[in-house]
Order: structure tokens, then sequence, then C-alpha cells
């Protein structure tokens, strides 16, 4: 049988610190610690072990706006200083990850950088990406944490090599790409997928890279449908979103592969978005059940890939 993974991109503020201050998100900053404990609340009430990619800046409680030695460009920690800087709130987050690590679900915590750096962006430098591995390793091994999987910001891969030399073990892969809209264009894929489509998101294949990865792919955004589409057909004919990721659960169920979900704390701003993964959530608890679908994180599938290797060899 299949398995479901769920990954976090646990980012906070730090998701968006790169934007202008006036093109910030402030409504998903300001729910986003709100969401985070929902998030851990839904998935400590159905026992599903969860991915948190942890942007590594949050473990810490104080940084006085200085990194020094950090190699990164010119004004990349503005929005720590200045006359209008972040809330310590969205930067630091110690208590929630203290909670996390507490939890008894069994969460695996890893990596969205220190910093929320875009591996693949032309500022990316090797020391740049470099130093964001190790002082996110830094920052979480302080608090008592072994990190062993990483999630790119934005789903932008690079410097692979680097992951490996830190000691990360897998990283969140980037969705394959789907047929089943192919009459579609690109415009209408989303809304076809919604409405038209009948097929799951792709269940996903583990495999091991060149540098010794485990690249566990996505399979399903889900917050990938908003807006007005989203408000009429989830008053018409229920969430578009959960109807898909339903459809990818039980075909996990089913069969063999991989459904892997993922989301940020900061897409719970209303108590839709809310509904959203608490229906998710409690449809893969009804399934794992009656069926021998599992639940793992990115760190158990690593460590089933590498001894199924093993064991072949």
């Amino acid at each position: 049988m299949g398995a479901v993974v769920i990954s976090i991109d646990a980012e906070l503020g730090w998701g968006f610190h790169d934007y202008p201050a006036d093109e910030r998100p402030t409504d998903r900053i300001a729910r986003s610690r709100w969401g985070w404990e929902q998030l851990a609340e839904t998935l400590a009430e159905h026992d599903i072990p969860a991915t948190w990619a942890v942007v590594g800046h949050l473990f810490e409680d104080d940084c006085a706006g200085a990194h020094v030695g950090h190699p990164s460009p010119s004004g990349w920690f503005a929005h720590e200083r200045g006359d209008d800087p972040m809330d310590d709130q969205y930067r630091f987050a110690p208590d929630l990850l203290a909670d996390l690590a507490e939890s008894d679900v069994g969460h695996d915590i890893g990596s969205h950088t220190y910093s929320h750096v875009e591996f693949d962006a032309d500022y990316a430098t090797e020391d740049l990406a470099r130093a964001e591995c190790d002082r996110a390793v830094e920052a979480a091994e302080a608090a008592g944490i072994t990190m062993d999987s990483f999630v790119f910001p934005r789903n932008r891969i690079g410097h692979r090599e680097i992951l490996a030399e830190s000691g990360f073990r897998c990283y969140r892969g980037t969705e394959p790409e789907t047929t089943a809209d192919g009459p579609y264009s690109a415009p209408l894929r989303k809304l076809a997928q919604a409405t038209v489509v009948r097929d799951p998101p792709p269940l996903v294949e583990p495999t091991v890279d060149e540098f010794g990865l485990v690249n566990i792919p996505a399979s399903l955004y889900l917050f990938g449908f908003e807006g007005p589409a989203r408000r009429v057909l989830s008053a018409t004919v229920g969430d578009p979103v959960v109807r898909q990721a339903r459809l990818g659960v039980d075909a996990a169920a089913a069969g063999e592969g991989i459904c892997h979900l993922w989301l940020h704390p900061n897409n719970l701003t209303t108590e839709a978005d809310l509904a959203r993964f608490r229906a998710i959530c409690a449809h893969i608890d009804d399934v794992r059940a009656d069926t021998d679908l599992t639940v793992e994180t990115m760190r158990t599938v690593a460590d089933r890939v590498v001894t199924e290797d093993v064991t072949a060899a």
C-alpha cells in the first residue's frame, strides 16, 4: 500500500521578508502564528506526523539584527532594522518549535534554510548556500534537534551538493508534470483540475539523486487554487482542493506511491482555510483506519528508501 506525507513550509514572516514592505501580504503574516498553532493542533488530534521545514532564524529569540559574517546580499536583513522592522513574533519562534519538539506525534523538524534564501537565484552563491545550511543546522542543534529533511524556499532547487555536505538526507522535489488536464491551456489548468478532471494528483516515488539525497517530490499544494473561483465552487460543489486531496489519499491507499501534500502555516488566515486542512486530515485518518495506508514524514521515507537500497544491494 501507499503512503501520505505532509510537509509544511514553516516560515512565519520570513517567507515575505524580501518583498518591499508595501507589497507584503500583511493578512498572511498577521495570521501566521495562528495558522501554525492550528496546524499543530489538527495534526495532534488525528495523530498525523508531518515534516515541518523551518526557517532556521526562528529557533533564535534575539539576533540584534547583526548576522555578522553572513554572506547575504546587501539589505537582506533590512526588515530587522530601520524605523519600521517586522514584529519580533514573526521573526522568532522558539516557543512554537519547542512545542513541536515535545509533541507526542513524532514530527520531523527539517530546514527551510536559515533566512529563506532561494537557492537557484542569481544572488545565491555557494558561500551563501553553505552559510544558510550551516547556520540552520547550528540553530537547530542548539535546540537539541537534528535535521535530515530540507525544503527549498519557493521550491527553487539548487546547490544540492551543499545540502549533502551539510548532512541533510532528503529534500522535497517539484511536482511531476501531469497530462490529465492536457487539453486545457495554462490559464484554465487549475480550474479544469478543480471542476472537470477526475484524476487524483500524481502519486510520487522517492529517488536517490547523484549526491545521495532522497528526492521526495510533491503531489499537491493545498492552497494553489484560491480567489473568487474557490469561493464560488466551495459554495456550490464543495471545496475543490479537499476533493483533489481525498482522491490522492484514496489512490495511495489503493496502490503504491506517495501522496505528498504541502502548505504553509500562513496559508491559514480564515476558518474556511482551517476547515480545508481539517477535512483532509480527517479523511487521512479515516482511510488509514480501514486500509494499509501509512502516514510518513520525509525523514521516515528517506530511512525506508536507504534501507531498501541496502537490502537490494
